[in-house]
Formats: C-alpha cells, structure tokens, sequence
C-alpha cells in the first residue's frame, strides 16, 4: 500500500490578497455598519450612511486591505476599486482609496437588490406582512421578487457584468477590489463560482466589513477577461477582532 505525503508551503509573508503570477483576483467587500443593520431593516437600495461603528469598521478593514495590497503604483500589479454608488458603500471605498492612492469608480450594478415595499421595514415586520414571499426568498427560489422589486438571479447578473467588465480592464496579475453589499455579493459569488441556482444558499453572506477573495482559476491570455473563478477566501477580514455571525445566519438582513 502506498504512502501519500501532503506537501504545506510554510513560506511567511504571502498573502492570497497579493496577485501572483498573470492570475487576476477580486475581492468582494462589504461596506460597514449602519443604523438600519444595526434595527434589522431592509436596506435595499435605500441610500443610509455608515453609522459611527460602521465609519470605524471601515477605516480599520482597510488599513488591513491595503498592507495586504501594497502600494497601487507597481503597474505590473494594479490595485483598482469599483463600489456601488450608494453612500455606506462608496464611503467604505474611499477609506482604502485614500491610503493606496487609487479612485473609486461607481457603478450602479453593484447596489444592494431593489427591495420594493421590504425597504425600510424590519424582517419580523415582513415575516409578519409577507409571510409566504419571505420565505421563498430566503431559499433563493429565483423566480421571487423582493417586495416586488427584483429577484436574486437579476441581481447575480448585475453584479457579475459590473465585476467582469472591469476585470477586463485589469493587467494581468492585477486586483479589483468591489466594495458592495451583502445580499449582492453572496449571489454574485454563487454565480461567477459556477454553483447552481439550488446551490446558492451553500455561501454564508458576509459580515459588516468582512471580504471574500476571487481568483482567475486560468491565466488571462488577453485583455478580454476570464472564464473560471475559484474562491480562495470567504467572510474574512477583521481578525484579531472577534468573529461576527453574517446577517443572513442570524438576523437575515439584506443590506
């Protein structure tokens, strides 16, 4: 019978936040806190601001962000930021733009999921009001619309056609770093993974600030972009600190 040894790079100072080779890598993150997460609502598209607990845990993720990214100059290795153009968002952006040196462009493919009539209510208010189209929506059935306002597969195609479009645009062995929402992101992760629609639910959404890491599983070619995605880290990112339950495993608020 045969022996199998597994082989464990040690190295110290490598990050998987640093480009290696021509790989081209996305990292997904969610902006902090505000008052409306803080009550349980649903944000939506709702533009609420960070509060103070989520001002602060935006500027530390990104000193956190920006020793693992270095500096933005090295051409080789570009480091570009894209957010949705909502305030809790696009503030969180300009705190890791200010220390590495690189603007923020907004798109408004990378909001949160248009929640309709859910918007600024809390879920036990929802649960209470639209019991049997809450339900549905927590499992990811695709057909179903927020409040009336848009379904977990449109907002998957958003997201993703923002995310690649800048991605081509990326040198090879550069880093997009989106800074977007949670509902959006658990979704356009599921979908530039490959999983499934039924498989959707396998991802946990992310915590206030927390990221999710993205690697072209092939070496680009061109400029065209990419195909196949791996995922490298999932709801990471505030460490030493302790760790927070993602919304969605506890109070499911889409934010």
């Amino acid at each position: 019978m045969g022996h199998y040894h597994l082989m464990v790079n040690h190295s110290p100072g490598r990050s998987v936040l640093q480009p290696a080779g021509p790989r081209r890598r996305v990292i997904f993150w969610r902006h902090g806190r505000t008052s409306w997460n803080a009550a349980g609502r649903f944000q939506g598209q709702s533009d609420i601001p960070l509060d103070d607990v989520g001002a602060s845990q935006a500027s530390r993720a990104a000193a956190l962000l920006a020793g693992k990214l270095g500096s933005a100059s090295n051409a080789d290795h570009a480091v570009r930021i894209i957010s949705s153009d909502l305030s809790r968002a696009y503030s969180t952006a300009q705190e890791l733009a200010s220390l590495i040196g690189t603007p923020v462009a907004a798109d408004p493919r990378l909001r949160e999921t248009f929640g309709g009539e859910w918007e600024g209510k809390t879920f036990e208010e929802i649960i209470s009001s639209y019991p049997e189209q809450i339900k549905l929506w927590q499992r990811d059935e695709p057909g179903i619309r927020a409040g009336g306002g848009e379904t977990r597969v449109e907002v998957a195609q958003r997201m993703v056609d923002a995310v690649l479009d800048s991605v081509a645009e990326l040198p090879d062995g550069g880093t997009l770093v989106v800074a977007t929402h949670g509902g959006a992101t658990r979704v356009a992760l599921a979908k530039i993974l490959g999983l499934p629609e039924p498989l959707w639910r396998t991802l946990s959404g992310l915590s206030n600030c927390h990221w999710s890491v993205v690697e072209a599983a092939d070496p680009a070619v061109d400029g065209t972009g990419v195909g196949r995605w791996r995922l490298l880290e999932h709801n990471v990112g505030t460490l030493p600190q302790p760790y927070e339950t993602p919304e969605d495993l506890a109070e499911p608020v889409e934010d």
